[in-house]
C-alpha cells in the first residue's frame, strides 16, 4: 500500500472511532422509531398479546440513522472499504473454513481446474443486470460477475454453515440447511405430485440440489441466477458430480447429478415463465442481498407463477432476533459485515415492509425461527390472486402474520449457536 493509501485512510479510521460517541449522544427520538398500526397488525399473531408484542419490539434491531449511520457511510463508501474491511472480512472467512476442517484452498484449486472456464460468462439475449446487482458483494469488487465468486461460492456456503453450527465442524451448513427444512416442515411446506419448483438466485445451485433431493415428487426444479459464471459452474458441478471429502472426492460435498434440475441465467424478478404454473417458489438467503424494492418484485413474480394454492418459502436472516439485533446495535463490528453486503441496513430496516406485502398479497403466511438469528416463512397464494390482485389502498386488508418466532417471555424460540465475530473456531 502507497503512502497516498495510507493518507487516505486517516479520515475514515477517525470515524470509526467517533462512531460510539456519535451513537451516545444520538437523540432518543431518532434511534427509536414509532411503527404504524397497520405494520403492528401485520407483525403480530392472532395469538400474541400487545404486551408480548412490545416485548419483542424493544428487542429487534431499529433502523440506523443520525450521525453514527452517517459516519459509517462514509467509511463504507470509501477506500477503507477496499483496502481494510474487505481482506480482512475475506480472511476471516477462509480461515473460519480451514479452521473447521473445511478444505478451502485444495477445492478452490479443484474447481479452477475444472474449465476451460473462459467464454462460458456471456449473457443470453434481453437479460440484462440490474443497477443493484452491478455493486460489490462478498468481498469481491465485481460483485457475483466473477469467476473467483463463483468457484469459491460453495466454499464460503461451508464456511458460514460452521460460523452457525460451529460444534459441526466442516458439516455445520448441512446442520444449517437442516434447520431451515424444519422450519419449513414446521409451518406446512407442500410440493404437490409432478409439480415444479422455482428456486430464485440459486447460486451454484446448493439450494437447487437440496430441494431436488428432499422433494423427489416434483417434476421439475426450475433454478434462476443473474450471474453466468454461478450458473456456469453450477453447470459444470451437476455434470461432474463430484464426491466430497468426507467420501474421499475433491469437492467440499457430494454432488449427485438429477435430470430433472434445470439451472439457468435469468432475473428472477422476471422469469418469463407462464402464470399459474407452479407448486413453490423457494427464495433462500436471497432477499438481504437486495434493495427493499427488489425483494418484493421477486415476492409479485412469485405470486403470478404459483398456482391457486401454491406456496412461497422465504427463508432469511432475522434482525428481529437478539443475537442480530445486538450485533448490528455495534457500529464497529457491524461494519465487517456491512462492508461485503452493500443493502443489508436497508434489508435490516426494510424487513417489516416485505412482510406487509407478502401479508397483504398472500394468504395463511406464516413464519417461525429456523435458527438462532434466521426464519422461515411461508404464504400461499389465494384463488384470484395475482400481481395486480393486491389493491391500491390495503389499509382495509386485514391479514395477519401467524408469527411463531418468539416465546411467550418475547425471548427467541430457538437458541443461538452462531460463534462470536471475531471467532473461527468454537474452543
Amino acid at each position: 500500500m502507497t503512502w497516498h493509501r495510507y493518507v487516505s485512510l486517516l479520515p475514515f479510521a477517525i470515524a470509526l472511532l467517533l462512531v460510539p460517541v456519535a451513537q451516545a449522544f444520538q437523540p432518543l427520538s431518532i434511534r427509536q422509531v414509532t411503527r404504524s398500526r397497520s405494520d403492528r397488525a401485520c407483525q403480530m399473531t392472532h395469538a400474541s398479546t400487545e404486551e408480548e408484542f412490545e416485548t419483542r419490539e424493544a428487542n429487534r434491531a431499529q433502523p440506523r440513522t443520525g450521525l453514527a449511520q452517517s459516519l459509517l457511510n462514509f467509511a463504507l463508501s470509501s477506500p477503507l472499504w477496499k483496502y481494510v474491511l474487505v481482506p480482512q472480512a475475506r480472511a476471516n472467512i477462509v480461515k473460519t473454513a480451514e479452521s473447521n476442517g473445511v478444505r478451502w484452498n485444495e477445492a478452490l484449486e479443484w474447481i479452477k481446474a475444472q474449465g476451460p472456464w473462459d467464454g462460458q460468462d456471456k449473457m443470453p439475449p434481453g437479460v440484462d443486470f440490474p443497477e443493484y446487482y452491478l455493486k460489490p458483494f462478498h468481498a469481491y469488487e465485481d460483485g457475483n460477475i466473477n469467476w473467483d465468486a463463483a468457484w469459491e461460492q460453495e466454499l464460503a456456503g461451508r464456511a458460514v454453515g460452521a460460523r452457525n453450527f460451529p460444534e459441526y465442524g466442516p458439516s455445520g451448513e448441512d446442520a444449517f440447511r437442516s434447520a431451515f427444512d424444519k422450519a419449513l416442515d414446521d409451518l406446512g411446506a407442500v410440493v404437490p405430485q409432478d409439480s415444479t419448483i422455482v428456486d430464485m438466485g440459486c447460486g451454484t445451485g446448493t439450494s437447487t440440489r437440496r430441494l431436488a433431493e428432499r422433494y423427489p415428487q416434483a417434476k421439475s426444479i426450475l433454478a434462476l441466477d443473474l450471474s453466468p459464471n454461478m450458473v456456469a459452474v453450477g453447470k459444470r458441478l451437476l455434470e461432474l458430480a463430484p464426491k466430497g471429502v468426507d467420501e474421499g472426492g475433491p469437492w467440499v460435498t457430494t454432488i449427485r447429478p438429477d435430470d430433472r434440475i434445470s439451472i439457468s441465467i435469468g432475473d428472477a424478478a422476471s422469469t418469463g415463465l407462464p402464470d399459474s404454473s407452479v407448486g413453490v417458489v423457494n427464495i433462500g438467503l436471497v432477499v438481504h442481498e437486495l434493495p427493499v424494492a427488489a425483494s418484493i418484485a421477486l415476492c409479485e413474480e412469485a405470486l403470478r407463477l404459483l398456482k391457486p394454492g401454491g406456496q412461497l418459502w422465504l427463508t432469511e436472516m432475522d434482525f428481529d432476533s437478539p443475537a442480530f439485533a445486538a450485533q448490528r446495535s455495534n457500529p464497529l463490528l457491524f461494519s465487517l459485515i456491512r462492508s461485503t453486503e452493500p443493502f443489508l441496513d436497508e434489508y435490516a430496516d426494510g424487513c417489516a415492509d416485505l412482510r406487509a406485502y407478502i401479508s397483504k398479497a398472500y394468504k395463511d403466511v406464516k413464519i417461525c425461527a429456523a435458527t438462532g438469528r434466521h426464519y422461515a416463512l411461508i404464504a400461499t397464494k389465494p384463488v384470484g390472486g395475482g400481481k395486480d390482485a393486491v389493491p391500491a389502498d390495503t389499509s382495509q386488508i386485514a391479514n395477519i402474520i401467524d408469527d411463531r418466532r418468539f416465546n411467550a417471555d418475547g425471548s427467541y424460540a430457538v437458541a443461538d449457536t452462531h460463534l462470536k465475530t471475531w471467532e473461527t473456531k468454537k474452543k
